[in-house]
């Protein structure tokens, strides 16, 4: 009996742990976002640019698009290995050229008003208007879901900055039917890309349509302003009392949270002299469960030329969206098995491939690397052909030139993760 204990002791392989090292910051689709063009090469690391687009520069008449505006800048963005998140407007504060000159000949009308600059809202419950955003969504999804070179698409279309309010003046908001209309059109439309909206909501009566049970991410473009909930009736606004009152706190398992650092957080963000009407950037982190944040706080001269404040900077928003670790990895009898943690706040949410080898020759694996969950690790197995030679594995992106999704481990070499097969 004392022998065979022993020696199926001995026979048990034991797992290898594996080392950890912080994951790379411009690790794709997470992380802070510049506006197009700000993010020079050289600035805070980054794998995503935003651009905002009027609905009059891409929808020029019934059936006709001229998408040469978004295609020049998601060509200009891949080019610099980039992915880009866009939102599409019909109105933006001090803009005059956001709704279709076709639209207003056709007569819908268009309320001129002031607050941040001059609004010309067009009358979103006009069915002339309804159409249009329904056929101009369908058009951009059959052009563009799943292209590799879009990252995000916040929803937009709706209310000032395409921010899907029109605060103070909610007289001028889009009806229920309008929103329900063009939220359709986008869960129709784009079945790969994922779609981000600003306010969470069940509904209730509220001045935003319930979405909740919906396949939409958010963004909150109030980040570190106006994040956690406050716990009081003033502040319900607040995107972490909406997400709760809507009962959306989980969805950050299947969707994605991004948003914006709030512009009057830019200049002191990171810089550990935050705004007294600041929220603390880690806590909102962990509550919102955030992937990406549009800013330009940290990559302006001054932010990059403050080594201090970029060194916390990277530090704070290494917990932004994921971080795979493999911790350990066991080879016994031909089985591999990698034990994969997240160690970020948000699962990586497309379903981009593993490719893996062994000896120089493909592995065979069913690997997914969606749904990691941050404190919940899986096992990745595979059929190993001999002990011997290296194992290596990575995740490319699907886009040409776009950076590859590498893993926080030291046994990394460039983009791929190896290990001797031998030493398992």
């Amino acid at each position: 009996m004392k022998a065979s204990i022993f020696f199926l002791f001995l026979s048990q392989a034991v797992a290898k742990d594996l080392q950890y090292t912080p994951a790379p910051p411009d690790n794709p689709l997470r992380g802070l976002v510049p506006y197009v063009g700000n993010g020079v090469e050289g600035a805070f690391p980054h794998s995503m640019e935003f651009q905002y687009f009027a609905l009059s520069e891409l929808m020029t008449g019934w059936g006709s698009y001229d998408w040469m505006p978004l295609e020049s800048k998601l060509e200009e963005v891949r080019k610099r290995g980039k992915q880009l998140v866009f939102r599409v407007y019909c109105e933006y504060p001090g803009k005059s050229d956001g709704f279709p000159a076709f639209l207003k000949a056709e007569g819908v009308r268009v309320t001129a008003w002031h607050a941040d600059g001059l609004n010309l809202t067009p009358d979103y419950g006009n069915p002339v208007v309804r159409k249009a955003m329904s056929r101009f969504i369908t058009a951009m999804g059959a052009k563009y879901d799943g292209d590799p070179r879009v990252a995000f698409i916040t929803a937009g279309m709706l209310g000032r900055w395409g921010e899907w309010h029109d605060d103070p003046r909610n007289d001028h908001w889009a009806p229920e039917v309008t929103q329900v209309e063009v939220m359709d059109a986008f869960a129709t439309a784009f079945r790969k890309t994922q779609v981000l909206l600003r306010y969470p909501s069940a509904g209730r009566g509220g001045a935003v349509a319930a979405n909740v049970d919906r396949a939409f991410g958010y963004h909150d473009d109030s980040f570190g302003w106006a994040t956690l909930d406050a716990g009081n009736e003033d502040k319900r606004w607040h995107f972490m009392a909406l997400m709760n009152a809507a009962g959306a706190g989980e969805k950050w398992k299947l969707v994605p949270i991004g948003g914006e650092i709030r512009p009057e957080l830019w200049e002191t963000e990171f810089t550990g002299k935050p705004t007294k009407s600041g929220q603390d950037f880690a806590a909102c982190v962990e509550q919102t469960h955030a992937s990406w944040l549009l800013d330009s706080g940290m990559f302006s001269k001054s932010a990059l030329a403050d080594e201090r404040r970029v060194a916390r900077a990277l530090r704070e928003t290494g917990r932004m969206g994921y971080e795979l670790y493999i911790s350990s990895a066991t080879l016994d009898k031909g089985q591999l098995t990698l034990v994969v943690e997240n160690r970020g706040v948000a699962p990586f949410y497309d379903a981009w491939p593993v490719e893996a080898e062994a000896g120089g020759k493909h592995l065979d694996q069913k690997w997914q690397v969606t749904g990691i969950l941050p404190g919940m690790p899986v096992r990745w197995t595979a059929e190993v052909a001999n002990n011997s030679g290296m194992i290596r594995i990575r995740i490319p992106n699907p886009m040409a030139g776009g950076k590859p999704l590498r893993f926080a481990n030291r046994e990394t070499e460039g983009e791929w993760l190896v290990l001797d097969a031998g030493q398992l």
